[in-house]
């Protein structure tokens, strides 16, 4: 009688070789320990064993007040000028804490990834967020890692919580807000959103346009170190400036009149709004925030923020009223007057 062939024994092709991100890798198990191996070295800290915990311990016995944020970015393209999703991660969510007045401290960092997303372009967002954490001076001390269906995903989303300390006698927010107040801001609008924008489109812009992504809360604590009375803060992200400064001034019961000639505009982001239809008052900003002072104040804080590379281009852009009750009217130029309200839809989305 004929005996069998013995069945032919081959060796996969490893799956530690692929070049893009598997299934597999989400699933608990080798390949994912083998790309969290690949990847956790490029982040500061990452010879901490929490980033391989289920979390991570943090002593707070000599933080009297804490602050705390959670945000997701789903930006697209997940590249662009000036920045990338990793870098804005990180710097909106130290953001966020900033606006509360506290110091941020540490973050986590959750990954959910498609299948088949390139690993050289993972890699290459852990180094940005690994840059940014080092420019911010905090840690991403845990995080999670996902893998989606391909075709399900679009490529890669970014969860980040921040953890912050709010230092004593701290208590910044709308609440706060009193007619006379000044209200400054760090710099020109628009930049973030048009870079997105020409980015998604293959839009050259001349001059370039970069995204004006940067960290605030140095800027934020030069401020409250110096005895200046803060009494809010806000980031002009999604929605812009105006529709922070229309919430502001509904939270608050109070107007708020900004002046036309005050507020820069780039000359890119100024001729993309004309040809495009937009207005640069919605655009949205990733390192902008409105800082509101008693008026005799304004004058010190302007300069103080001006010491600073994110606030070299301060300026008082209006002031806090009891005329206009709940609403944010424009002064132009020549006296004119427009009303400006919340942003109904959205002008750009996936922005961040």
């Amino acid at each position: 009688m004929e005996s069998s062939p013995s069945p032919s024994l081959q060796c996969p092709r490893p799956l530690h070789s692929s070049r893009v991100i598997q299934m597999a890798h989400g699933g608990g198990g080798r390949l994912m320990s083998e790309l969290l191996g690949r990847l956790l070295p490029l982040l500061p800290g990452s010879e901490k064993p929490s980033l391989r915990h289920d979390g991570a311990v943090v002593s707070v016995a000599d933080w009297e007040r804490l602050a705390f944020t959670t945000d997701s970015y789903v930006v697209n393209p997940l590249f662009f000028p000036g920045g990338d999703i990793g870098k804005l991660a990180v710097n909106g969510t130290v953001n966020d804490l900033a606006m509360c007045g506290a110091v941020p401290k540490v973050l986590s960092c959750a990954l959910i990834i498609e299948e088949g997303f390139p690993v050289a372009s993972l890699e290459r967002v852990l180094r940005s967020m690994a840059a940014a954490a080092e420019v911010a001076g905090i840690e991403i001390i845990t995080g999670d890692t996902k893998v989606v269906d391909r075709g399900k995903g679009d490529g890669l989303y970014i969860n980040t919580a921040g953890l912050g300390v709010l230092p004593s006698g701290i208590l910044i927010g709308p609440q706060k807000i009193q007619a006379g107040d000044a209200i400054i801001i760090n710099g020109d609008l628009g930049r973030h959103a048009v870079a997105v924008m020409g980015a998604r489109a293959d839009m050259v812009f001349d001059p370039p346009v970069e995204s004006d992504s940067v960290p605030l809360h140095r800027l934020v604590r030069s401020l409250l170190e110096s005895g200046i009375p803060v009494h809010c803060l806000r980031d002009a992200t999604r929605g812009g400036l105006a529709s922070t400064l229309v919430e502001l001034a509904e939270s608050s019961e109070l107007g708020i009149r900004l002046f036309d000639d005050k507020i820069a505009v780039g000359e890119s982001v100024r001729s993309a709004c004309e040809i495009l239809g937009l207005d640069p008052l919605y655009l949205a900003n990733e390192g902008r925030c409105v800082v509101f002072v008693p008026a005799k104040y304004a004058e010190g804080a302007v300069a103080l923020m001006r010491e600073l590379p994110e606030g070299r281009e301060a300026v008082v852009i209006g002031r806090v009223t009891r005329e206009h009750k709940r609403m944010l009217v424009v002064e132009g130029q020549y006296g004119t007057e427009r009303c400006v309200p919340m942003l109904s839809g959205e002008q750009l989305p996936r922005i961040c």
